[in-house]
């Protein structure tokens, strides 16, 4: 067991850790409401919120609610500003000390990890290991055990002011309309009995996600002993050399998230030849060779419709909406897309009205994308 880290909670309450959570949390958000208004009194806000934490008398405010709609609904619940300067004054603390305890081959919402380098390792290791076991976690974040992730904060923070600031972020997320599930050793009311859910949104539910699997991740690597094996949030992949050791390590590993009262998700738990391509995180990938998703590129070319529809009746402008394709041809690379991407731009095109040199100027940007990303296309 990790030495537990202590008298971090003087840190995390100084002014000066608060004024960069602050700064951390209205970044790309400047022009919002209520990042004005706590921007407006920020010294006071500051302070107060300040004196509120070391007095033990802080309470987060309310959840803003809402559903965003990209290939399944996902519930998302916004915390108000002022908390989330809070989150970050917590975890810029926190979590650069915890982060290296976990597993080099969890991939999600960590320095220098990340979609892209849990894609190349899960690739490499497809060059040697003929099958591949893919699993989920059945409502991941809607599950997590609140008693059970207190427990596990515990083995690796002593301060109680910290520990009491996690508890009091825990404990007031949203209730989630999970339906009851029942583990070995539960009476009848023992699911009504434990609160579970963290909210998706939050900057610390994403570090309170990995840290609930950390000891799952360690049991994998460490007691299981499995070299290929890597995590991002609750999908995960483990490689071996037959059918008959994955049905056996899928046994072991349902047996093992139980006692962190998780179920395997029934229906996408399955053991594919490698060679015949697995979905890994919004790629085909063999072992030789990677495609985009086909979902990805239809969302994608409608949006870049859209914009056009959006910069023609200057609804948009070219800033508005550049930063997004940007990022999607960002993720495209990393794949074999160059054909795609020359379809789906090629036959979109933005112009206001006869204004030519606008519609020329957007053409030939459009052309230096593809011909720059061609450079960098995987093999």
């Amino acid at each position: 067991m990790p030495k537990r880290l202590s008298n971090l909670w003087p840190q995390v309450v100084s002014f000066e850790n608060l004024y960069q959570a602050y700064r951390l949390a209205r970044r790309g958000k400047q022009q919002k409401n209520a990042v004005a208004q706590f921007s407006l009194n920020l010294e006071t806000e500051l302070l107060a919120l300040q004196q509120q934490l070391m007095d033990g008398n802080y309470q987060p405010g309310v959840y803003r609610l809402f559903t965003l709609y990209e290939r399944k609904p996902r519930a998302i619940a916004a915390a108000p500003f002022r908390d989330r300067v809070v989150h970050h004054a917590l975890l810029k603390v926190v979590e650069p000390l915890i982060d290296p305890r976990f597993i080099d081959d969890s991939y999600a919402c960590r320095k220098n990890k990340g979609v892209h380098k849990a894609v190349d390792r899960y690739q490499g290791w497809a060059k040697r290991y003929p099958y591949a076991l893919k699993m989920d976690i059945s409502k991941y974040f809607a599950s997590i055990d609140h008693q059970l992730l207190k427990q596990k904060l515990q083995h690796h923070l002593k301060d109680p002011q910290l520990l009491n600031l996690f508890a009091t972020i825990i404990d007031t997320s949203p209730v989630t309309d999970k339906p009851p599930v029942w583990f070995a050793g539960d009476d009848l009311m023992t699911p009504f009995e434990r609160r579970v859910g963290l909210p998706i949104g939050n900057l610390t539910s994403q570090f309170l996600a990995n840290l609930y699997l950390d000891g799952f991740d360690h049991f994998i690597k460490q007691q299981l002993r499995v070299k290929a094996y890597l995590r991002y949030v609750d999908d995960f992949i483990v490689l071996a050399d037959s059918k008959a050791e994955l049905h056996d390590l899928k046994k072991q590993i349902q047996a093992q998230l139980a006692t962190d009262r998780l179920i395997l998700h029934a229906d996408k738990a399955q053991i594919m030849p490698t060679r015949l391509g697995v979905d890994v995180l919004g790629y085909r990938v063999y072992p030789d060779k990677r495609l985009l998703r086909n979902d990805n590129g239809h969302r994608f070319a409608r949006k870049l419709r859209h914009y056009a529809k959006a910069y023609a009746r200057y609804r948009m402008d070219w800033d508005d909406f550049n930063p997004n394709v940007q990022s999607w041809i960002g993720h495209a690379r990393h794949a074999n897309t160059l054909g795609l991407r020359k379809k789906i731009f090629s036959g979109t095109l933005f112009q206001r009205g006869a204004c030519q040199d606008a519609a020329r100027v957007a053409r030939r940007f459009v052309e230096q994308q593809t011909e720059e990303v061609a450079l960098g296309e995987p093999q």
